[in-house]
């Protein structure tokens, strides 16, 4: 989950280099370093904590004068967030600087190994590992393409590596193996990075590199090797991202700021998608007809907020197109054994394309015979390259660690691939198709007009802050949005919370109501309000403080209710995409109000490319 960045040109690669990790600092913000090439010397500059402080030590990186450098932010896997565990790590005798992302599995052997042989551990870190492995290689065979050859046949586990050494002070060598990694391409300046907002400002040609490939980059070029170091040529792709959609555009935080972007990217991936006709055109993805008869069921794959998406995918698949969904939590689906055969359609779900768990869960039902459609909002990331089937999210870039727009626009291809799945097998009329087509765009201008005012969430936010627990309440679909509401909380808050099932409150859950407990119950089903009115009255009669999130015209909520934030009435089955809006905010405000950091929080962070 570290970020990695990289520069080789003729501007001074300091300053490049923070502003790179600056728009990566999402990634990991326990420590951060740079390397330069200074002469034949390497200059390292690293610090524990957040970027800010590497900016103040290296005064902007004007300090560090070179034109060739590496770049890393940290979150810790191995030995605790300080400066000796910063990266890059630097090998004994001076010569190597490594920067890393991912875990190597064997360290502890080749340390013991590496010892023996006479070199001196400094850190406790996996990646030292890396860079004494290096310097002792080369010491026998005074090559460093070589040294790193031998050193990528010894290491087991995941990597992406930018690579320095003294003695090439022209070059950085990248390897990548299961944690992304990208480079690129300028005009006498190469570029290298963990994900493509590092490189917005500067360049919008890169190069993924794949598992198992290795680069040497030089202001010149870059040279990319396959796994029998055979020089191949890889397609080049231009990123249409806009520059400005990574930075905060006058928001306070970007949380807040995606927040306000989701009605934009519904927008973008809905209207892309519709021919002249107002049929749904899903070109990346090549089901036919016969395909789709021939599942027998689909499994969901994801982790996290894609994975509370998936659940709702789930809801909407079953009651358009009637295929039997399974939701499964990445880092679980392939230690289960699924019952997956090519009789399956295996929809994995990932904001980055990048998710290690997911990823290898995308494997295992792949070497099983089942298709693979991804949904992703990364052009080229590895989950997208290793699929069947692509559906992109148009979502941009999001970089605050708690998802919003990704996860709205993950609903958005939910519905339109149930939709083309019920059209193929014939279980929703075009009246219906097309009435739901109607009502998704429509929600776009109904979230712009919510956002537009926001007092009722301000105002639970307020009613919260200091609470040291809070339950989420909903049934059926609602269920769903509870979940993901309650884990937006918790992320970014640190106020414990959790969400029933509110049929469920008599079997354990209601134990845990006491006094003045806030509950916050979304009711938007129309079958449902009685029910959920009832639910709610249970906690009441315990004392419990109830916010509910309905429908407008819902009286019944409202007369149970300590505090009602209404909604715009939408279609049943689309209203998760509107109700968790205010649950998006309100997690957003209370963290304000509590003077946490919103876009950072402690020990998490933006793409887990780590098991």
């Amino acid at each position: 989950m570290c970020g990695i960045v990289g520069y080789v040109g003729q501007q001074q690669a300091a300053p490049l280099l923070l502003d790179g990790l600056c728009r990566l600092e999402y990634r990991g913000y326990d420590s951060a370093g740079i390397a330069v090439c200074s002469g034949d010397t390497l200059q390292v500059r690293k610090t524990p904590g957040r970027l800010a402080a590497l900016e103040t030590l290296t005064h902007g990186g004007a300090d560090l004068p070179g034109t060739v450098g590496i770049g890393h932010t940290r979150w810790a896997t191995h030995g605790e967030p300080n400066q000796v565990n910063a990266h890059p790590q630097v090998s004994g005798d001076g010569k190597f600087a490594v920067v890393h992302n991912g875990i190597i599995e064997n360290f502890a052997r080749l340390k013991q190994e590496l010892i023996q042989k006479g070199c001196t551990f400094v850190s406790e870190t996996d990646t030292e590992v890396v860079a004494q492995l290096l310097a002792w290689y080369y010491s026998q065979c005074g090559d460093v393409f070589e040294a790193v050859n031998q050193m990528l046949s010894r290491v087991e586990g995941s990597y992406a590596l930018g690579i320095l050494c003294a003695d090439t002070p022209d070059r950085i060598i990248a390897a990548r193996k299961d944690a992304p990694l990208l480079l690129g391409c300028g005009r006498g300046e190469n570029f290298l990075a963990s994900d493509v907002t590092a490189l917005l400002r500067h360049t919008r040609d890169v190069v993924y590199m794949d598992d198992g490939e290795l680069a040497v980059i030089t202001a010149e070029g870059i040279r990319i090797y396959d796994e029998r170091r055979r020089p191949i040529d890889k397609e080049h792709r231009h990123i249409d991202w806009d520059v400005d959609a990574a930075e905060k555009g006058g928001y306070d935080h970007f949380m807040l700021k995606e927040i306000y972007e989701q009605p934009q990217g519904i927008r973008d991936t809905i209207n892309t998608r519709l021919d002249e006709n107002g049929y749904i055109k899903l070109d990346d993805i090549k089901l036919t007809k016969d395909d789709i008869n021939k599942f027998d069921k689909i499994y969901v794959v994801a982790c996290g907020t894609a994975f509370h998406a998936g659940c709702v995918g789930k809801y909407a698949i079953e009651k358009l197109a009637r295929i039997p969904v399974m939701c499964d939590i990445a880092s679980e689906f392939r230690y289960s054994d699924p019952f997956v055969d090519d009789k399956t359609l295996v929809i994995v779900v990932s904001q980055s394309g990048e998710t290690a768990d997911t990823l290898r869960a995308l494997r295992e039902a792949r070497r099983k015979g089942a298709r693979i459609l991804s949904i992703t909002n990364v052009v080229g990331s590895s989950i997208a390259r290793e699929s069947d089937d692509v559906f992109y999210t148009w979502a941009g870039p999001e970089v605050a660690v708690a998802s919003t727009k990704a996860y709205t626009t993950q609903l958005v291809a939910f519905y339109m691939i149930a939709l083309n799945l019920a059209l193929a097998k014939g279980t929703v009329t075009e009246k219906r198709y097309f009435e739901l087509i109607d009502s998704l765009k429509q929600t776009a201008d109904i979230l712009e007009e919510m956002l537009k005012c926001t007092d009722d969430e301000k105002a639970v936010a307020q009613i919260i802050k200091d609470k040291k627990a809070l339950f989420y309440l909903g049934r059926g679909v609602d269920m769903q949005t509870a979940k993901e509401m309650a884990l937006k909380l918790k992320e970014i808050s640190y106020i414990y919370a959790e969400s029933f099932a509110a049929g469920e409150l008599k079997h354990g859950p209601i134990a845990l109501i006491e006094e003045g407990t806030p509950v916050i119950a979304v009711s938007t089903q129309t079958p449902m309000v009685e029910k959920m009115v009832s639910n709610i009255q249970e906690v009441k009669a315990r004392g419990a403080y109830v916010i509910g999130i309905g429908c407008e015209g819902d009286k019944l909520l409202a007369s149970v209710c300590d505090k009602v934030i209404y909604i715009p009435k939408v279609d049943d089955l689309l209203a998760p995409l509107v109700s968790v809006v205010p649950g998006q905010l309100i997690a957003y405000y209370t963290t304000c109000l509590k003077g946490l950091d919103v876009d950072k929080p402690r020990n998490l962070a933006k793409s887990v490319t780590v098991e």
